[in-house]
């Protein structure tokens, strides 16, 4: 360090001089003490560095070479191309002379085919998904950010465009806009926000950004090990004659990891309070129970327990993934409150040439999820048994190939509406996806 040469520099122009003017003893004597000195102005630099790394970055030294760790998105339960990108920590302040303002995106083409073993009408259909996301570092704590999408302004699980409709022009809204603050281990979100909670589609569908107020603290425990908490205000309708609908939850996840290994436990809870349903349409009850006003028939309090380990036995191209997703509606007016899923994976897409595959289980009851919220894989959000098969080909680092098979039918026949509960509905979904 500069500062260290300057003061040993210092140091030794004012000893020389004193110490060859004496002799014997007290030059001895003279040069401990001045080592003495010597080695207390080195703590002390070594003390005003630390102090203008804290200064600088915002956190405590130790703090500093910590990696930020984006724990939000786990490897979904019906794993498939459609994944929305991890929420990530503010970055530091760009270098001189690099710009401030961060621009990425994708394009996803799709051709979807439905069947049935029964007497259902196949039907297959073109789909496009168009996504653009900037972000700007203001400076070493605030970043605003936002998202262009397609998709329609009322549906918020999806950014789907059907292709049709004698060539109308497409759909595009504003998905998100957001301010992050990143202080220490601190992250805070204000506005139509990215998601912030460790998921997978059984509870939280990809293409949901929250709105409101979220923040996260995450703290090192030991070496790869971190404990961090999540919690979030979330307006959902708004009323001026009565309740608002709101929910308010939190999150506790534990990760860990080694060279070989990661692995995570995460468990949240879900506080859905539903005053207000005005604003909601067919789209957002979406096979929850109701009753006979036309509101929901049960409350939604969900416990969410999420598992996740992957091992790297054979290299980092292939790891092998487990996942599993366990919800409770603590608030259900019926038995149908509970579900859960599983999904195993081998392989992964990020770079050139990479393969994976997997296979997914999920079984929901009627109310186990809040299902305006939930996936819009299939065409049941809840009330359903699910498998899904997948294959992923990275053919280059920023084009995905994908085939996603579902197979699906109703879980309960008291709840399967004019579903046939023994007939098993398959969709068959060939992606292509473009990143920048």
């Amino acid at each position: 360090m500069r500062l260290k040469f300057a003061a040993a520099l210092l140091a030794t122009t004012f000893v020389t001089a004193p110490v060859l003017a004496q002799s014997g003893a007290d030059k001895d004597a003279r040069i401990t003490e001045l080592e003495a000195r010597l080695e207390a102005q080195e703590v002390r630099i070594r003390q005003l560095e630390e102090r203008l790394l804290t200064a600088v970055e915002g956190r405590p030294l130790a703090a500093a070479s910590t990696v930020s760790q984006s724990s939000v998105s786990a490897v979904p339960a019906t794993s498939e191309v459609s994944q929305t990108p991890r929420v990530a920590a503010a970055a530091p302040p760009p270098p001189a002379g690099s710009s401030a303002l961060s621009i990425s995106g994708d394009l996803r083409l799709r051709y979807e085919h439905n069947g049935s073993d029964n007497d259902a009408p196949d039907d297959g259909r073109g789909v496009l998904r168009a996504r653009l996301r900037a972000a700007y570092q203001v400076n070493d704590w605030l970043e605003l950010g936002g998202q262009l999408a397609t998709g329609s302004q009322d549906d918020p699980n999806t950014t789907d465009v059907t292709l049709g409709n004698f060539d109308d022009d497409l759909e595009v809204s504003l998905d998100q806009a957001y301010a992050h603050i990143t202080r220490g281990g601190l992250d805070i979100w204000g506005g139509k926000i990215p998601q912030v909670f460790r998921r997978t589609d059984l509870v939280w569908d990809g293409d949901v950004s929250p709105q409101g107020i979220a923040a996260r603290y995450r703290v090192p425990l030991s070496s790869g090990v971190s404990l961090g908490a999540t919690g979030i205000y979330f307006p959902i309708d708004r009323s001026v004659t009565g309740p608002d609908s709101t929910m308010t939850g939190g999150q506790i996840e534990l990760a860990a990891g080694g060279s070989m290994w990661s692995g995570a436990l995460a468990a949240a809870y879900y506080d859905y309070r539903l005053g207000s349903v005005a604003t909601a349409d067919a789209g957002d009850f979406r096979g929850n129970l109701l009753g006979p006003d036309g509101r929901y028939l049960s409350d939604f309090d969900l416990i969410d327990v999420i598992a996740e380990v992957s091992v790297r036995p054979w290299g980092a191209r292939w790891p092998v993934s487990l996942t599993a997703d366990y919800v409770k509606n603590l608030g259900a007016a019926t038995a149908a409150d509970s579900g859960y899923s599983v999904a195993l994976a081998l392989g992964r897409a990020s770079e050139a040439g990479d393969w994976r595959f997997g296979y997914g289980y999920t079984q929901a009851e009627a109310d186990a999820v809040f299902a305006a919220f939930s996936h819009d894989n299939i065409n049941l959000a809840t009330n359903y048994r699910l498998h899904s098969l997948t294959a992923d080909y990275a053919y280059r680092k920023d084009l995905i190939l994908n085939a996603t098979l579902y197979l699906y039918r109703p879980d309960d026949p008291l709840y399967a509406g004019t579903e046939d509960p023994d007939d098993w509905l398959s969709r068959l979904r060939l992606n292509a996806l473009f990143t920048f």
